[in-house]
């Protein structure tokens, strides 16, 4: 035991003598490695050298040497504060008064007079907030909102919509089969009949959501995009009812002063069918170069009709009673056109550059 006081008294006049010297972040370092490291240093040995202690002292030997470590501990930290740089501190402690480390590094030093640094705030993504936009013009003109689930049935997304099996008017959808009937949805139409299967007329739902198809990723086209479609059936539905329903549609997201146009068009599941197109925002038709229309001076938006009797007999509503109409709409290229992004891509790939733009909307 006596030997072991005199030795940590002599050391403890090495770390003095030592500390007298220490006037840079390099000789500090030389002496926390002298004193404190883990494998060579004096305290370390001081440590397993306890082992050999007799028990009756062992407790006042573990004390001396506890004192010792800590007053290298609290040596080391008031040479850091003297040091004129001020630069020294702990690696592991923001403020470079730990002990838990006890190891030296250079940390910039903290002026307590600077403002704190601004929170990020969060915000919705752009195709959320385009989405919400559509939501309200629908939901102010009564309809309501409906989801369903993004894994369907061959059935509810192709044969109660008008697809036959093996019908060529399949092939167009590309479709992800996961196993047997199973598969990704192509489009929210399958909402559309579960809805009505469920609910009797009036009728009178957008569906947006998810879809997928087996796509080529280019500026135009991903495997998963979104869509949002509506549907309305009741008594006495005619064609003018659709046409006027989307015409207002149009001019709320897009302007009172934007052309709308109705072409024939065919889709299985209506009929008559027409998409719609709506005049470039981009050139107003005066670009023959547009990249945005082509040059034609006319961008197709959506898909509409009214839906096909067979349909409504597929959910067992009576075609000679009800009539309704239906449309599509591609939220993704939609909210690329309204917001001049050459890319759908964009939208996907998390850069924070692109998505702060929206992030006042």
């Amino acid at each position: 035991m006596a030997n072991l006081k005199d030795r940590v008294e002599g050391l403890r006049k090495a770390f003095e003598e030592a500390a007298l010297k220490a006037d840079d972040a390099k000789s500090l370092e030389e002496l926390r490695n002298a004193f404190l490291s883990r494998k060579k240093g004096h305290v370390t040995l001081l440590f397993e050298d306890l082992k050999s202690v007799p028990a009756a002292d062992k407790r006042e030997a573990g004390r001396l040497v506890n004192e010792f470590k800590t007053f290298v501990q609290d040596g080391l930290q008031a040479l850091i504060k003297n040091l004129p740089t001020g630069l020294i501190g702990l690696r592991g402690s923001s403020s470079g008064t730990s002990r838990a480390s006890g190891k030296l590094s250079l940390i910039p030093p903290m002026d307590m007079t600077l403002p704190g640094r601004k929170k990020y705030v969060g915000a919705a993504h752009p195709l959320v907030l385009f989405q919400q936009e559509i939501e309200e013009i629908f939901l102010g003109m009564g309809f309501a909102i409906e989801e369903g689930p993004e894994i369907e049935t061959d059935y509810y997304n192709f044969e109660a919509l008008n697809f036959p099996p093996h019908h060529p008017a399949r092939d167009s959808w590309d479709t992800l089969y996961i196993k047997d009937d199973l598969l990704l949805r192509t489009h929210t139409s399958p909402v559309q009949i579960r809805v009505m299967e469920r609910k009797k007329p009036p009728i009178r739902i957008i569906i947006p959501g998810r879809v997928f198809r087996r796509e080529t990723p280019d500026p135009t086209h991903l495997p998963m995009f979104m869509q949002v479609e509506g549907l309305v059936v009741d008594e006495g539905i005619t064609f003018a009812h659709l046409k006027g329903t989307l015409e207002y549609f149009i001019r709320a997201l897009f302007g009172e002063k934007i052309k709308v146009r109705f072409r024939p068009s065919f889709f299985p599941f209506t009929e008559p069918s027409a998409e719609v197109d709506i005049e470039c925002i981009v050139c107003e038709g005066r670009d023959k170069s547009c990249r945005v229309c082509g040059g034609t001076g006319w961008k197709e938006i959506l898909g509409s009709g009214m839906v096909d009797p067979q349909v409504l007999k597929n959910v067992n509503i009576d075609p000679e009673r009800y009539s309704g109409w239906a449309f599509g709409l591609g939220i993704d290229r939609t909210a690329m056109f309204a917001f001049g992004i050459p890319e759908m891509r964009f939208f996907y790939e998390n850069d924070l550059r692109f998505l702060r733009q929206f992030g006042t909307k």
